[in-house]
């Protein structure tokens, strides 16, 4: 018997020194991880400033996020930009006792260990913060064991160096809920076009219900299963007295009420400008550094450009493109398509073959089969053979079997749009369309685009002459076949431009002239002022592009960006002074510490009274010339299908169209007292266009952009664009604009002196 019991304290002092041994062991095993013999620890610096790739946010005027450019989709947020129902809806689910642990909850771990995870696990919402920010996923058993470990030291000092508060906008900055949401931010963005703190509680409680495995409860594939565990959260809220009953019954029967959009560099408002400012950006960093010395990176660096841009007007102008050249182009498909050389006009076989192999070597398919070292041969077989593609077309994308060669033939069908408007006293870009579809037409029409203007250059031809010669608006000139003759100005032979549709009326004002865009006219004024002035005029309004000193500009014969004609014309809405038009205002760090700022330039280009005397000929082309539809209030059946009539505007508008040889680019600039737009139509080949003139004109291809666009800002009070007329100058005009007082002072100066 006293042997036994002998042997029994023997077994019970071994038990104790081995339970000893392992706790010494164990605690030698954490102390060896936490001095780095099993890799290092993240240090001090290192958590208390966690790195994260942070996305450069591009941000309109009135604070909408237009887009990013990312490494990773993540845009900090702090605490306080969380809603409560967040915070709540995390405690709840993923750490009860959050608030009263230090890091580590024993409990929990206890009950993990000994229920071996069945009621749940046992890391806290620091752990897990821990885990993401600093570990890759462990290769085997012994790995993870060795991280486990890890992930509690730095929790301890996660919670030693943070407050919950900051640990909680840590974790919900840190995780990825899919589909490039990476952080609350860009996920409450994504998934219901919402900031974190506009999240309603069943919003966060869906989103903290993909904590758990965010592809097992993707709301956008598995709706039920997401639905499900959103409830599974509602519960948890409910058990931590986070909501009432009554909340949870309500709660708990709502749909997920999505307001899904996908974010990427193809997709989203503004995308043009967007890769536009991209550009811009790319060769910005190149100049301007870190002050350490290194250069920024504009997808991890987390800066924040803020635009010029009003995002309403950016939609606006977005839905207007797409509501005219949809309609546009059935119209273009429906009159032209049947035609064996469509879409192009008087192009023999031969031309057309030329045009589409010049437009293969253009392509990205062909450079990489190229330096791939394949033969010509080769590659021109692989242009020619069916393959698997998925092609625009307004009603959303086909999928599709098509050659290359041929999708090349098919996108060159389609008519393309450059659009931009802008505050004239102020330079800013409210609204810029670049195209009809970033993904599958990347080219740039308001900035890299440049395309022959046609009449939209006659305003500055008349502005030039009315500087010079005081012309009133009522001043009469022959409407008749004029020559500048061989000799002049550098012309090798006469040149004898006739109107567009060879009618000639004799005698007429310069304000029917430029409203009915009379050929003859803008001949007549070259020849008094001759091309050097207007050129210098051209330069003066903000114009890069070549402008040749040559009669035939009178005509528009030159290639300008919408950019470039665009905010030439806000001079005159602007009083005479022009004023460089911007996108950016400044460009912040992740910090919000200001990198640079920009101011447009200005200058004075006219007087004040040949600016209004000018919109005072350019109101007439709205009133009764080329641009009259805008005032329809009716039109024929042909003209609704065409250009969405009636417009039935009523205010002053100042504005010209312009319509290129063969219909090839149609123009409208429309101009209101606080706002000027413009736009271009046109396909991408300017040989691809409608054979009528009265399809392929200005005023029915680009006009219709300019007046939806006009429509829906005037329907959005908040944008308080002008209805009103344009100002006058101050001081009394010398120029008459009035040609009932004009013609009366006329004759009055055909009297004879005694008489008067």
């Amino acid at each position: 018997m006293v042997k036994s019991t002998k042997n029994l304290l023997n077994y019970v002092k071994l038990f104790w020194y081995s339970v000893g041994a392992a706790a010494a062991l164990f605690l030698l095993f954490i102390t060896s991880i936490a001095l780095g013999a099993f890799g290092p620890l993240p240090g001090f610096e290192e958590i208390e400033n966690p790195k994260s790739n942070l996305a450069t946010q591009i941000i309109s005027q009135d604070g909408v996020v237009l887009g990013k450019f990312y490494k990773e989709n993540r845009t900090h947020a702090e605490f306080e930009d969380l809603s409560p129902h967040l915070v709540n809806a995390l405690v709840a689910t993923e750490d009860e006792r959050f608030y009263s642990h230090s890091g580590i909850d024993v409990k929990a771990l206890m009950r993990a260990v000994f229920l071996l995870g069945q009621a749940g696990g046992g890391s806290t919402i620091t752990q897990q913060l821990a885990k993401m920010l600093f570990h890759e996923p462990p290769s085997n058993i012994f790995t993870r064991i060795i991280q486990k470990v890890k992930e509690w030291i730095i929790a301890l000092r996660l919670e030693r160096q943070y407050s919950k508060q900051e640990i909680l906008a840590m974790y919900l900055n840190q995780f990825d809920f899919l589909y490039q949401a990476v952080g609350i931010e860009s996920a409450a963005q994504i998934y219901f076009n919402k900031s974190p703190k506009d999240l309603d509680i069943h919003e966060a409680a869906l989103l903290v219900g993909m904590a758990k495995n965010p592809s097992l409860f993707n709301p956008i594939r598995f709706p039920e299963r997401a639905l499900q565990r959103r409830n599974v959260v509602l519960n948890q809220m409910l058990r931590n007295k986070f909501i009432t009953a009554e909340q949870y019954e309500e709660l708990k029967n709502k749909p997920l009420s999505l307001n899904f959009r996908k974010q990427s560099h193809n997709e989203g408002p503004a995308s043009y400008l967007r890769e536009h400012i991209r550009l811009f950006l790319s060769e910005w960093v190149k100049e301007h550094r870190k002050p350490d010395g290194s250069m920024y990176n504009i997808y991890t660096d987390g800066l924040k450009v803020y635009t010029t841009i009003d995002s309403r007007m950016q939609q606006y102008a977005e839905e207007a493109v797409a509501e005219h050249l949809s309609n546009y182009q059935r119209v273009f498909f429906a009159k032209e398509k049947g035609r064996k050389d469509f879409p192009f006009v008087k192009l023999t076989e031969a031309e057309i073959e030329d045009l589409l192999m010049r437009a293969v070597k253009r392509s990205e398919r062909y450079k990489e089969l190229k330096s791939s070292g394949v033969s010509e041969d080769s590659i021109l077989k692989n242009f020619k053979t069916p393959t698997p593609m998925q092609i625009f077309s307004w009603s959303g994308e086909i999928d599709t079997l098509m050659t290359p060669l041929d999708s090349i033939r098919y996108y060159k069908s389609f008519y393309q749009t450059g659009f931009m408007a802008v505050e004239p006293q102020t330079g800013f870009v409210k609204a810029w369309v670049g195209g009809i579809n970033f993904k599958h037409f990347k080219y740039d029409n308001v900035f890299q685009s440049k395309r022959q203007v046609g009449s939209t250059f006659k305003p500055f031809l008349y502005a030039t002459a009315i500087k010079e010669k005081k012309y009133s608006p009522c001043f009469e000139v022959p409407d008749a076949r004029i020559c500048i003759e061989a000799g002049m100005y550098g012309l090798l032979k006469d040149w004898c431009p006739s109107n567009s549709d060879d009618k000639y009326e004799g005698m007429m004002t310069l304000k029917r002239a430029l409203a009915e865009s009379k050929n003859t006219v803008s001949t007549f004024l070259m020849k008094q002022i001759g091309p050097a002035s207007v050129v210098q005029l051209c330069r003066d309004l903000g114009i890069r592009s070549e402008v040749p000193e040559a009669p035939s500009i009178a005509l528009g014969t030159m290639d300008l960006s919408v950019y470039e004609l665009v905010g030439a014309y806000t001079t005159f809405a602007n009083k005479g002074t022009y004023t460089e038009p911007i996108v950016i205002l400044r460009i912040e760090d992740k910090n919000g510490l200001v990198l640079a700022e920009f101011e447009p330039e200005t200058r004075e280009v006219m007087s004040e009274e040949v600016a209004y005397v000018m919109l005072d000929i350019l109101k007439a082309v709205t009133q009764y010339g080329t641009g009259a539809r805008l005032r329809s209030k009716g039109g024929s059946y042909l003209e609704n299908v065409v250009t969405g009539f009636p417009w039935g505007f009523d205010n002053p508008i100042a504005g010209k169209t312009g319509t290129t040889q063969n219909n090839s680019d149609g123009w409208f600039v429309g101009m209101v007292p606080n706002l000027v737009a413009g736009a271009w139509v046109g396909c991408e080949d300017r040989s691809a266009h409608f054979r009528s003139t009265y399809f392929g004109q200005g005023a029915t291809a680009a006009m219709p952009v300019w007046a939806l666009f006009m429509k829906k800002c005037y329907a959005d009070p908040n944008l308080k664009v002008s209805r009103s007329d344009f100002e006058p100058p101050q001081e009394p005009i010398s120029i008459i604009t009035d040609c009932n007082l004009y013609r009366q002072k006329q004759s009055a100066d055909d009297l004879p002196d005694w008489i008067r």
